[in-house]
């Protein structure tokens, strides 16, 4: 459990730093909102806003994955975050409104939906202690 919650963690870090890499990332990168034209990897709507979140994620996730409850917690509720950003994105997602201010767009509001799931079902599938032995 706590392996995943690490390698989860240093994927957050690492898309939260891809977002301010040039060539990873072009276009415009503002700060918060939708006027933020950046693209990560030509796909994802990014701003220095959106990159912080991936970056405090992953942070969060390196933390969480000393101890098995911390782990498993970061996974599940990390997974509802991303769930809520999901149905939040499908009011939001690829408008032009004050209300877009992390930003998204499609691509974002769908990955978001596929970390949720994702991040539940590695929380929930995982045990909650090893297994060890018989007669060990």
């Amino acid at each position: 459990m706590q392996k995943v919650a690490l390698v989860v963690g240093i994927v957050f870090l690492l898309v939260g730093i891809a977002g301010f890499v040039p060539g990873l990332t072009s276009g415009d990168l503002g700060g918060a909102g939708h006027h933020s034209m950046a693209m990560l990897l030509g796909i994802f709507q990014v701003s220095v806003l959106h990159n912080i979140v991936h970056l405090l994620f992953g942070v969060v996730g390196l933390l969480a994955a000393n101890r098995a409850t911390g782990s498993r917690m970061y996974l599940v509720i990390g997974g509802v975050v991303y769930f809520v950003l999901w149905v939040y994105g499908l009011f939001t997602a690829g408008t032009m409104s004050g209300a877009n201010f992390v930003p998204l767009n499609w691509a974002d509001n769908w990955l978001h939906l596929v970390l949720a799931i994702g991040m539940v079902a590695l929380g929930v599938v995982f045990p909650r202690e090893r297994r060890r032995p018989v007669g060990a």
